[in-house]
């Protein structure tokens, strides 16, 4: 069965809720690894996940609502759909059914295939590769209600909306495109900061996964964001997220006075 994309994208995968997932006004997102969910630790109003090196992992997202959203769901700041890097209200978007949750495994990279999400260093991330290096370490979905459908009024020929400077609003150009250009620029510069001590997201091996393209009228607000930041464990302590731990201060703590008998030492 193929599954819809263009102002949105669906998949029809439906799951139970996730147990685990972080959420906001029910709306969820998860960090899957071999289909469970990740456990969530929570510091500072922020979500967070420990990433393992070099495992594959899925997203899955729920939408707890009667009617159809689109989910503009971003890894290191790229669009998991076709990896731009803009606002998430233009964003090419998934399209979940309602109450429908989705599992998606991956970087979609044509109409039938993915590559899968895999945890690894900055210097081996798809965000280094594409030389947007900004936002790696998190996971972001906004999700936006389908609008309530009306009558759409017809405009005479020659009526063509059009912009500030009298050019057919098709033809005006992309805001911010200058800016995202020179964003980029600076982006490759930071490359030979990168380390991979600190945890981002690789393209893994492909997958098949079809999709299809399909309109879809959406809210211009989202109904809610839901965001998760992951990082390998040494990162998590050094966050305060996740105690650490002397070790040999904590070999030291189970130590006992008494045995069975004295062994003998090899020699």
């Amino acid at each position: 069965m193929r599954t819809p994309i263009a102002a949105a994208l669906t998949l029809a995968l439906a799951a139970a809720p996730p147990a685990y997932a972080a959420a906001r006004g029910g709306f969820e997102l998860s960090v899957l690894v071999d289909g469970t969910p990740r456990p969530e630790f929570h510091k500072g109003g922020t979500v967070y996940v420990e990433a393992l090196r070099g495992r594959e992992y899925a997203l899955r997202v729920t939408n707890p609502l009667g009617v159809r959203v689109g989910v503009a769901l971003a890894v290191d700041g790229l669009n998991t759909v076709d990896a731009s890097h803009r606002d998430a209200a233009s964003a090419t978007k998934w399209i979940l059914e309602p109450y429908q949750s989705i599992v998606l495994e991956g970087w979609q990279v044509n109409l039938s295939d993915a590559r899968r999400f895999v945890f690894t260093g900055e210097r081996d991330s798809y965000g280094a590769a594409l030389g947007q290096t900004e936002n790696l370490g998190v996971v972001e979905a906004v999700f936006f209600r389908e609008k309530a459908r009306r009558p759409i009024p017809v405009m005479p020929d020659g009526c063509a909306s059009r912009d500030a400077t009298g050019r057919p609003a098709s033809q005006a150009p992309a805001p911010g495109a200058k800016a995202e250009s020179e964003g980029a620029r600076k982006e490759k510069s930071a490359a030979s900061s990168l380390a991979d001590d600190y945890a981002a997201t690789g393209m893994g091996d492909r997958t098949r996964h079809d999709v299809t393209r399909v309109d879809l009228d959406l809210e211009r607000s989202p109904a809610a964001r839901v965001r998760i930041r992951y990082e390998f464990r040494p990162q998590l302590v050094k966050l305060g997220v996740l105690p650490g731990e002397d070790d040999r201060l904590a070999r030291r703590e189970r130590s006992r006075g008494f045995d069975r008998f004295c062994p003998e030492p090899d020699r």
